[in-house]
């Protein structure tokens, strides 16, 4: 497990190189978008987060301040922007209410992993965002991505496996390092949406197929 997974980050990084992410100017632009990409593409998340900034709302305190429905509209190109709208709101009124983000760095990971779960809308993936992109907390973010991966280069074999037995495959097998878990999930997402896509992958040319049991009967086939 642990040689396929360092094999599997070196492939991907020696083919596409860094990924300079997450996207984001700041930690709040950061945690402004892990809520605003559930569920759409971020080039949608990139058209609300530019109507927040033009509208001078990208500021903790304002957000605080800013209504629902005034927000609502603010984030509609992300989709679902009344449900999102309240969502983000949980998590700006925790925030405020926690002293800040730097506030935040400064709370026991786990501790504040169970916060941010307990802000309804806010589930592992997004908490794990967070704390990863904004918080520099050294916790492996899933997603569609990471999971069609593992299970293609046969790292999972079961059809239902949890967020947290991914997560753990990654946190116990590699270094608990930010910038490692930063780089390879963002990898990930660049490999599944290039070479591991969901439909018509291009299992012949993918940087993984040395190591990836799909990919290997995909082209034998082919």
């Amino acid at each position: 497990m642990k040689e396929t997974l360092e094999k599997l980050f070196e492939l991907l990084y020696s083919h596409f190189g860094s990924q300079h992410w997450w996207p984001g100017e700041t930690e709040l632009e950061i945690i402004v978008g892990a809520v605003l990409t559930q569920n759409t593409a971020w080039k949608n998340v990139e058209k609300a987060i530019e109507n927040l900034k033009r509208a001078g709302k990208l500021d903790l305190s304002t957000l605080y301040l800013t209504n629902e429905s005034e927000l609502a509209e603010l984030i509609r190109p992300s989709g679902f922007f009344k449900l999102k709208a309240i969502r983000l709101k949980n998590l700006i009124d925790f925030l405020f209410r926690a002293g800040g983000i730097d506030a935040l760095k400064e709370k026991d990971f786990y501790g504040l992993r169970e916060m941010l779960l307990r802000i309804k809308g806010i589930g592992p993936e997004t908490a794990d965002s967070i704390l990863l992109y904004a918080l520099g907390k050294p916790v492996f973010v899933v997603d569609a991505y990471t999971r069609r991966i593992l299970k293609r280069v046969g790292l999972i074999e079961k059809e239902k496996v949890s967020y947290a037995e991914i997560q753990q495959l990654f946190m116990k097998n590699l270094p608990l390092d930010v910038q490692l878990y930063n780089e390879y999930h963002a990898l990930l997402v660049k490999l599944g949406k290039t070479y591991c896509t969901k439909r018509n992958p291009n299992c012949v040319s993918c940087p993984a197929l040395s190591i990836c049991n799909f990919g290997k009967e995909i082209a034998r086939v082919r």
